[in-house]
């Protein structure tokens, strides 16, 4: 092992913390220390080149050192890294707001709220929503609806909504009020006097990420859509994980032709290249909070519209226009069925193949089709056989991801499922 790495690693292991991660294993194995990335690959400090299969946690789209989305840091750069958004304005922030709100009809998400993570996205919708009821003299509506197996952040009131146990469990006693229901149709058969209490529903669109990539039924988005306009209810979107093409179309919500009254994106804002987030909303919302300063939304973060985010976020939004990425993107989602497919064919221990868009879950389950036991850890030693066939992925629990930047081709497509191929005949 290079003499860098070794250090790298000693002070990783003496001083960091790691997210979602058991730190007594992780400070007795070997970690890949990641210093280079180009395109859809990234390099380790040993010199070897991987496939990032989860696009670094979800972020990436158009791929690492995009000459564009560099140029578009360096320019901001030359001119200012961070001002003050309050008391303030800057220039990419108020570019960038239009052209976020510019991606849905006229006069429906109207103002933007940046933050700085998908977690402060959605504190900000659950905030907002709550003082509008309050603002209005609606001090009876302060509850919540989620869904069951849903995931919002780890922030107390993302927590609090979310309905993972393992992520949400402890946070569940503190926070918000909040109603679970498991279906559109558990939804439906509620009394409607019930709705009389709840500020709004949220929900992950089109697919639950973090409850193993499970889709919703179609139809579902527009249905939940008119449960909350028949009953005054706001409808907060969570598109942190399905924003900016996952899917196929820039958000999630636009397959079902729903626009909901809270938007929260992060992720791929700025192209996965700074921590960044917004949250965006209606003008109705927005004129209720005007008046004197008992009305005013306080809340915020130091970095909010960071400059340098913006920019870059403005670039990648150039990129995709530019160079017609959703359009370039069908042929490659048809062909990640198609492989997938074949590796279901191939392979005894994939149960089932989960996509949607450019977003894929591999549940790999015994050949009788039961579980595998949950001490064997079965996703986790794939993923880390898989570092040896050059893909870098991460699994929720037996469920493995694969979720590409937006950039790949459908020859590094193909390499990357031979190599969880490869992974899955390894760990059988």
């Amino acid at each position: 092992m290079r003499e860098d790495s070794r250090r790298w690693i000693e002070g990783d292991r003496a001083h960091c913390w790691h997210p979602f991660t058991r730190q007594a294993e992780w400070c007795r194995e070997e970690p890949l220390v990641l210093v280079r990335g180009e395109g859809v690959w990234l390099w380790d400090s040993e010199g070897h080149r991987y496939f990032d299969g989860n696009s670094s946690i979800w972020t990436n789209i158009h791929g690492h050192r995009h000459p564009r989305l560099d140029a578009a840091i360096r320019a901001q750069l030359e001119d200012v890294a961070h001002t003050s958004y309050l008391g303030f304005a800057n220039p990419r922030a108020s570019e960038l707001a239009a052209r976020l709100t510019a991606l849905f009809p006229s006069g429906t998400l109207e103002r933007v709220f940046f933050s700085d993570d998908g977690s402060t996205a959605i504190e900000c919708a659950v905030r907002m929503a709550l003082q509008y009821r309050l603002n209005r003299g609606e001090d009876t509506r302060t509850g919540f609806i989620a869904f069951e197996n849903g995931y919002h952040g780890d922030t107390l009131g993302a927590a609090s909504l979310g309905g993972v146990g393992r992520f949400t469990g402890l946070m569940q006693r503190f926070g918000l009020d909040v109603r679970r229901v498991s279906s559109m149709a558990e939804l439906e058969a509620t009394p409607t006097e019930w709705s009389n209490h709840i500020a709004a529903v949220i929900v992950e669109p089109l697919i639950q990420g973090v409850n193993e990539m499970r889709p919703w039924p179609a139809g579902m988005l527009a249905a939940l859509r008119r449960w909350c306009d028949a009953r005054g209810v706001h409808l907060i979107l969570d598109e942190v994980m399905t924003g900016f093409g996952r899917t196929g179309r820039m958000f999630a919500c636009q397959h079902e032709d729903v626009v909901p009254d809270f938007l929260c994106v992060a992720k791929g804002l700025t192209g996965g290249y700074l921590p960044m987030a917004a949250t965006l909303t209606s003008g109705a919302v927005y004129d209720a909070f005007l008046g004197g300063a008992d009305k005013a939304f306080y809340y915020g973060h130091s970095y909010t519209a960071n400059p340098l985010g913006c920019a870059v976020a403005l670039a990648s939004l150039d990129v995709f226009e530019e160079d017609r990425v959703l359009e370039t993107l069908q042929p490659k989602i048809a062909r990640m069925a198609e492989l997938l497919a074949g590796l279901k064919e191939r392979s005894p221990l994939v149960h089932e193949i989960r996509q949607r868009g450019f977003i894929a879950g591999i549940e790999l389950r015994q050949p009788d089709g039961s579980r595998f036991p949950a001490d064997a850890r079965t996703g986790e030693a794939v993923c880390r056989a898989a570092w040896s066939h050059g893909l870098l992925t991460r699994p929720i629990l037996d469920t493995i991801v694969l979720m590409p930047p937006l950039a790949t081709t459908e020859d590094e497509l193909a390499f990357a499922v031979d190599a969880l191929e490869k992974a899955i005949a390894q760990c059988g």
